[in-house]
């Protein structure tokens, strides 16, 4: 048997009046994902767990079947074990956002959580220059991808609160600064990172091009290092994990699946949709199982972008669903799950806690069409058949056992 989830990141959303009060989900083209549901299980689940800051690694935590009130760390963990960074027991890695900050009246506003999606080479250029001057025994910058980056804190502080500039785009930065047991050391990194990206000539590059500048640095998703049970012992499958995001990647490593890298994925409209598909099915000819992420739709919702969801949604059904649909037969016996890890609405700009939906269809039931042939892949269809996993964690479980 073959299981591969396919992970369409923050496609869930809220009814939308120029939508004619339908979600994005209801709007889109999705024939393929729209097979899954009429032909093998719809449901709701709840990825969120109550008491917690909605987030993308707790989401995909629970979906991978790690409960997330045990293995929750920072997310910056993750994206450490993506990189290859190596922590020690009382090293504290946290994610370092390039941004854009701009003075208006007096406040300091969160332009842009991504600096225009600034490009990797430029990101892997302007941390390099951060660790050279900011870098000392006890801190160190890394690079990673596109805006999302990383520092390391040896033998720093866990205990300060801080926000994910997604969550606060448009907004006065400053009642949102680092708060807590020794934040003042991180606000200081963040003031004096902004002295130098002020002089960086890649900035000055970009500005020239008319392009937002990452004139600051926004530290946040801190945590120490947690060990992961394996994900091969706890369901006996060998697996891997595609996605062109560092957090997932890491969750998946982190859990003992192998990390595919696949070229032109960027994490944005952009993306190797097709490529990703391809890749996944190549993965299952040797393992047993493959996580498939695909992170647009969120990006798309993050800019409050409704034609570029309803795109990415699209083709995220037509380059990837389809393409797994049509290729996964020759495995014989196989099982295919689609859902979003969270809701990313439009309106809001950030995730939120409600329940999404998911499907999957398996061999035995994909050439069968049930009574209600009318049953579709979004939030309102998966609502009225009453099935709801209310541990998320519990999901997987359902997926490979039912």
């Amino acid at each position: 048997m073959k299981y591969i989830i396919l992970l369409g990141d923050g496609m869930a959303d809220y009814p939308i009046p120029e939508l004619n009060n339908q979600t994005p989900l209801q709007a889109a083209q999705t024939r393929w994902m729209d097979t899954i549901a009429r032909r093998g299980t719809l449901g709701m689940v709840q990825t969120i767990p109550a008491g917690l800051v909605p987030g993308r690694d707790i989401a995909n935590l629970n979906i991978l079947g790690y409960d997330p009130t045990r293995y929750l760390t920072g997310r910056a963990v993750y994206e450490a074990a993506s990189s290859g960074v190596k922590l020690d027991f009382h090293d504290v890695a946290f994610r370092c956002n390039l941004v854009t900050l701009k003075e208006t009246d007096g406040s300091t506003i969160m332009e842009d959580y991504s600096a225009g999606h600034i490009t990797t080479p430029e990101g892997s250029a302007i941390i390099s220059e951060l660790d050279r001057k900011l870098g000392s025994d006890t801190i160190r910058f890394y690079p990673g991808i596109s805006y999302r980056h990383l520092m390391v804190w040896k033998s720093g502080s866990v205990d300060i609160e801080t926000t994910p500039p997604h969550d606060i785009s448009g907004q006065n930065v400053s009642p949102y600064l680092p708060q807590g047991d020794e934040s003042m050391k991180i606000r200081h990194l963040m003031t004096d990172a902004r002295g130098i990206l002020a002089e960086s000539l890649t900035n000055k590059g970009r500005i020239a091009a008319a392009k937002p500048p990452a004139n600051a640095i926004w530290l946040w998703g801190q945590g120490r290092p947690i060990n992961l049970p394996s994900f091969r012992d706890k369901y006996f499958l060998t697996g891997s994990v595609i996605s062109a995001v560092d957090l997932i990647k890491g969750i998946g490593i982190s859990a003992g699946l192998t990390s595919v890298t696949v070229p032109g994925a960027t994490g944005y409209l952009d993306t190797n949709y097709l490529g990703k598909a391809e890749y996944a099915l190549k993965e299952l000819k040797d393992k047993d199982f493959v996580f498939l992420h695909v992170e647009a739709p969120d990006e798309a919702s993050h800019s409050g972008d409704l034609k570029s969801k309803i795109q990415a949604i699209e083709d995220f059904d037509t380059k990837v669903v389809r393409t797994v649909l049509e290729g996964i037969e020759q495995f014989g016996e196989y099982k295919v799950m689609v859902l979003p890890d969270h809701r990313t609405p439009i309106s809001k700009k950030t995730h939120t806690s409600e329940p999404v939906p998911f499907a999957f269809l398996s061999s035995s039931t994909a050439a069968a069409e049930k009574q209600d042939a009318t049953s579709s892949f979004n939030e309102q269809a998966a609502e009225q058949t009453g099935l709801c996993v209310k541990e998320g964690f519990r999901l997987i479980d359902l997926f490979i056992n039912d």
